[in-house]
């Protein structure tokens, strides 16, 4: 056995050229604000939803005409939050149309009522979001095709595990002009190579789909954006900038702080590939190892989120890693989060219970995506060859199957691990 970080001083050399700093108060009012406050867009193009009037549309918005309708489908912690941040702001702005409409998977709670009627009757979604009110007019409904009926813009927020079913319920039911944007953490692995869940959105509805990832994901985080503590994210754009601009003033609030990014695929991999990493993290919490342990982890584990995302798509830019949805949301998971702390009380039981018996003790219903993915990726760097490349990637798998003891975590094994898809 070896360890897990010697492969790194042979491929993945690197070094910084050297920087020249001069002394600045981070706290001036112009440079935090422009840090902090005003959402950023590539080639100095900044747009500050604060500085729109409440009844004024953007001049350059002009790509969706007239009043937009928003449906979100999806209604977990995350699209619980979703619904609030969006809900807060078709209110204030004239180009949206004030009703949110949000998909709800039915559920009978232990009362005997539907979450739906629940949702609609409290404002409150009490199974994933409980004591948070949503706003007036998010509007909850079990029916899909009926929940996204004239609506323009479609947020996505859902297990990604649930989106091939979801969208071929909605093949001909959205207009070719609706605008959509994925929240959605994973891929889908087929034959030809991995396919991102924003990717599956555009091809089998022939919709454009924009991606949002950040520091947000994380099931405490999002709690914090409940409760309306500063957060930020990411919004990752292919072409069209006035849609991203849109998305960045639907979602922003003093309290969330968004931004937008020419790369799609470079901002998505980040969200998803983060969430294996926490696996990782939650493993060394299970097994003691301390904080240097954990930091070793998180660093090697940027790496391969890097390296494995560049490989995958030429286009995706290292300037993406250093935003929101990249070192900072992983971060985020890495100290909190589902995934992490599943993953400890994983190594605290010696390996002995699954990760599907924990999941079902631990979360009340919601879905990991770090095993899931996990798995995708080793598939991935299976048929591809690249399994000795990623080896904290392909020892996650192993660990989750049961084919490894937690504490591979901090080793690899010489020998080319089997693929294992179980």
């Amino acid at each position: 056995m070896r360890r897990l970080s010697s492969l790194y001083s042979h491929f993945f050399s690197s070094s910084l050229s050297s920087l020249h700093y001069k002394p600045i108060s981070i706290f001036s009012s112009s440079l935090f604000h422009s840090l902090f406050m005003a959402p950023a867009f590539e080639e100095n193009t900044s747009l500050d939803p604060s500085q729109t009037p409440p009844h004024q549309t953007l001049s350059n918005a002009g790509a969706v005409s007239g009043k937009s309708k928003v449906t979100i489908v999806g209604s977990g912690n995350w699209g619980s939050v979703a619904s609030k941040l969006i809900a807060s702001n078709t209110l204030k702005l004239h180009s949206f149309h004030d009703q949110v409409r949000m998909w709800v998977f039915e559920e009978t709670l232990p009362s005997g009522e539907k979450l739906t009627d629940v949702i609609n009757r409290t404002n409150e979604n009490v199974k994933y979001l409980p004591g948070i009110k949503l706003g007036k007019n998010v509007i909850a409904d079990p029916d899909l095709e009926n929940a996204v009926k004239d609506a323009n813009m479609l947020v996505f927020v859902t297990p990604h595990q649930f989106m091939d079913d979801i969208c071929n319920k909605l093949v001909g039911k959205v207009n070719k002009d609706v605008e959509a944007i994925s929240l959605i953490k994973g891929m889908e692995v087929k034959k030809e190579g991995p396919c991102m869940i924003s990717n599956l959105i555009s091809e089998q509805l022939g919709i454009n789909c924009c991606v949002l990832m950040g520091a947000n994901i994380a099931n405490e985080a999002s709690n914090l954006i409940a409760v309306e503590k500063l957060s930020e994210a990411t919004v990752g754009y292919r072409e069209n900038k006035e849609i991203a601009e849109k998305w960045v003033q639907l979602f922003t609030t003093p309290y969330f702080i968004v931004s937008a990014v020419q790369d799609v695929e470079g901002v998505e991999l980040c969200g998803t590939l983060k969430n294996v990493v926490a696996i990782a993290a939650g493993l060394v919490d299970g097994l003691e190892m301390g904080n240097n342990t954990k930091a070793a982890i998180m660093r090697i584990g940027l790496r391969e989120m890097k390296a494995l995302s560049k490989l995958l798509f030429s286009s995706v830019k290292d300037s993406t890693f250093f935003e929101s949805c990249g070192v900072a949301d992983l971060i985020t998971t890495c100290l909190g989060g589902r995934n992490r702390k599943v993953a400890e009380a994983f190594a605290k039981n010696g390996g002995k219970r699954s990760f599907d018996d924990l999941e079902a003790e631990m979360l009340q219903g919601q879905k990991l995506q770090g095993v899931s993915t996990a798995k995708e990726v080793y598939e991935v760097l299976s048929h591809r060859g690249w399994l000795e490349l990623f080896p904290l990637f392909a020892t996650v798998h192993e660990i989750a199957i049961g084919h490894l003891p937690p504490s591979a975590i901090v080793k690899y094994s010489e020998h080319k691990p089997m693929l294992s898809l179980v």
